[in-house]
Parts: C-alpha cells; sequence; structure tokens
C-alpha cells in the first residue's frame, strides 16, 4: 500500500531514528542487525540498500512465521523453550544498531498454547536483552523499530488496508516531502517539555481518570525521557518510577494483542509497589500468568504521557507501538508492568550496579507490558515543597 517513495521515505526514517537513539557515534564498518517479518521484506531491502550505502554491514535475520512460532510453543520440550545458541550472544555483543520491522500475519495464533510455556521462553531470552541494554548505556549500541501494515493489523483494528497505512503515513510524517527534518523538529520541541518536568522536585505524581486513581514515585535519581529516535513512531514521554511507590488502580481502557493473546480491560491494584490485584474483562488467565511470569511482573516499570498535540494517531492500531502513542481527543497515559528503563537514570546509566538499581527502586523483568488508557484524565505532581501542579490535563502538558 505504500509507494517506492513512501517506502524510501520510512527506510530513511528509520536510519535517523537509529542514529538519534544511540548516544555513541556510527560509523563505516558497525554491525547493524535488521529483523523483519516476511509480509516487511519491501522496507527491509529498502534499509538494506542505505546501510550498504553508508559503509555499514547490514545483518538481516527474518522472523518465524505464525505456524513456526505455534509448532514451537506446542511441541518443544523444556530444554528446546529455554534453549539459547552461543551464537547469540556473541552477535548481540558485537552489534551496534540493531533495527526490528514489526509485520505481523496473525495476532492470535497463540491463544490455545500455555502462557506459562510462552512465559519460560522470555526469561531464558532476558540476558540476551541485557546484553543490549548493557550496551546501550554505554553508549555502543542504538536500536530503532517500526510497524509495516498487514490485512491482519487491519482486521484487528476495523480498519481498512487503506486507513491503517493511511495511519502509518500520517503518524511517521510519510506525506511530508522530508519526514526526517519534521521528526528533528518534533524531537526539537520535546527537549523543553523534558527540560520543564526534570526541574521539578517531586515527591510523587497522581493521576485521575474516570477509572483511575493512583500514586506514582518518581524516587531519586530519575529524569523524563522519550521522543528519542527509538521508535518510529514516538510521541511518549516517560519515566521509569520508583516501583516500591505505586498505590491505586489502574485500568487500560483499550485493548491489548500480546505473545499471539487478545486482551482486553486490565485492572490492576497496586499495594506497596506490587499488583496484589489483577482483572482482565478478556484474555484473565493469559494476564494473570504473565503478571507472575517472575518476581518483577507484577511491579511498575514505566509510566508514559503522550502529548496529543504531537501525535496524528487517532485510531485503535492493534499494535502497542502506536496505541502506546495514541493522540486522540485526550492523549494517552501508559503503564508498563516488568522491566525499568535504566536510561531513565539521571546520571550515567552505565555506572548503575544492580545493588544501585535495587536500592533506587528500577524494576527488574523479563516482562515490559504497556498497557494503555485514553480516557480524560488529570496528572497531578505534588512537589516536594507541599505546593501542588497539574502537570498534564486535556491530553496535553501544561507547559
Amino acid at each position: 500500500m505504500f509507494t517506492k517513495k513512501q517506502i524510501d521515505k520510512y527506510a530513511n526514517v528509520l536510519l535517523w531514528g537509529l542514529k538519534t537513539a544511540r548516544t555513541g557515534t556510527f560509523k563505516k564498518g558497525d554491525v547493524v542487525l535488521v529483523q523483519f517479518q516476511f509480509a516487511a521484506l519491501e522496507l527491509a531491502e529498502a534499509v538494506h540498500g542505505k546501510l550498504l550505502d553508508m559503509g555499514m554491514h547490514p545483518v538481516m535475520r527474518s522472523g518465524l512465521t505464525p505456524a513456526m512460532e505455534h509448532d514451537f510453543y506446542q511441541k518443544a520440550n523444556n530444554k528446546q523453550l529455554v534453549f539459547v545458541g552461543s551464537w547469540q550472544e556473541d552477535l548481540y555483543k558485537q552489534i551496534q544498531g540493531r533495527i526490528f520491522l514489526h509485520a505481523p500475519t496473525s495476532l492470535t495464533h497463540l491463544a490455545d498454547i500455555d502462557p506459562k510455556r510462552i512465559g519460560k521462553t522470555a526469561v531464558a531470552m532476558k540476558p540476551l536483552r541485557d546484553i543490549m541494554r548493557k550496551r546501550e548505556d554505554k553508549g555502543d549500541l542504538g536500536w530503532t523499530l517500526c510497524t509495516f501494515p498487514t490485512e491482519e493489523l487491519a482486521k484487528q483494528a476495523g480498519l481498512t488496508m487503506r486507513q491503517y497505512t493511511n495511519q502509518i503515513i500520517k503518524a511517521c510524517y510519510l506525506d511530508k516531502p522530508d519526514p526526517v527534518a519534521v521528526w528533528k523538529g518534533v524531537f526539537k520541541d520535546a527537549i523543553a517539555i523534558k527540560d520543564w518536568l526534570n526541574a521539578m522536585d517531586v515527591s510523587y505524581y497522581r493521576v485521575e481518570s474516570k477509572s483511575i486513581d493512583m500514586k506514582i514515585t518518581p524516587g531519586d535519581k530519575r529524569r523524563w525521557i522519550g521522543i528519542s529516535g527509538h521508535n518510529i513512531p514516538s510521541f511518549e514521554l516517560f519515566i521509569s518510577p520508583d516501583w516500591h511507590g505505586t498505590e491505586g488502580r489502574y485500568f487500560a481502557n483499550q485493548a491489548s494483542f500480546r505473545s499471539g493473546n487478545y486482551v482486553e480491560g486490565v485492572e490492576l491494584l497496586f499495594k506497596k509497589g506490587v499488583a496484589v490485584g489483577v482483572k482482565a474483562e478478556k484474555g484473565s488467565e493469559f494476564t494473570k500468568k504473565q503478571l507472575t511470569m517472575d518476581k518483577g511482573a507484577s511491579r511498575v516499570g514505566e509510566f508514559s504521557l503522550t502529548d496529543k498535540r504531537f501525535s496524528k494517531i487517532n485510531r485503535f492500531m492493534a499494535n502497542t507501538l502506536f496505541d502506546e502513542n495514541y493522540g486522540g481527543r485526550q492523549g494517552n497515559c501508559h503503564l508498563a508492568v516488568g522491566m525499568s528503563y535504566t536510561d531513565t537514570y539521571d546520571g550515567d546509566p552505565s555506572e548503575l550496579t544492580e545493588e544501585m538499581k535495587e536500592k533506587l527502586g528500577f524494576n527488574d523483568s523479563a516482562l515490559h507490558w504497556d498497557l494503555v488508557n485514553t480516557e480524560k484524565k488529570m496528572v497531578t505532581a505534588h512537589l516536594a515543597t507541599g505546593e501542588k501542579l497539574v502537570i498534564y490535563e486535556n491530553g496535553m502538558f501544561t507547559l
């Protein structure tokens, strides 16, 4: 559904995102891993060619088909479920960049699989993600990802392929003569809001909507980050709070597709930082098992807000990348259970030891699940001085 010119623009935006997301500098001879699902082959070819033009070494890896993935979780024995080849670790230690092109042709093909089997594999793969996270913290690695339209995504979102593709075109500014220039402008505008948020001495944030009433405690040595090139598109600003200070009720009014399962109406009740009450209108068993994947799966790893002035996304997309960046009439907030992002540490993330992370309340888990709420809401910062300041209302930051 894209024209060749739009494919070329999309590839350019991805490479801007890749370079922007890395604190270090790319150079000729660097290795970039490009992982793609088959439906995104045309975009993968464009990215491959541009990486060669840049003097990089692209390493292309296609993903499993839905049938392969289902066979794996259905047929694999315990050893096969947790198998990680030594070459995988070697690859993640060597790459300087990683691009993932998401283009699923099925979103519910694992609905009959025991979620514990899916969780077991996720836990086994976590050391690979840890390698990338540590290398990113040092500036040695940059990554980005995007979504390519498929019939399955459009169907699950209740859109035609043309409507779905047009949402991507608008959201990524592919309808503009120079999308990269527009992204650079959004990046610059976001800096002012982040500087404003990070200048506050906040004891905690209170989040209120029709279905939410909760307290988020940022904790010590934290900073708001976002719109950094990591995701295309990305309009969210977020923080990884001190998980110990999470209290109250959160509700995701937006549906979620995760690990081949459909989930709707997730409600979480937090006490002393842990989700002690877990409900879902649909996919309840899957949700509960996901949040018991490991010790950190029932704790908060991220709190995020999207300003509707940035985001052009105004439809449910059946895709977390777009849905967590929903603009619409009231913007959105999302809460991620599971892994924290250490780049929200207000300092050099590479200096963080496991003991420091534990003390500061950075959560560790094989899970990271973004749960989105698009209701009208108000977020109030309760400052250390005792003052209160509304920082987000009517879908916008109040700066």
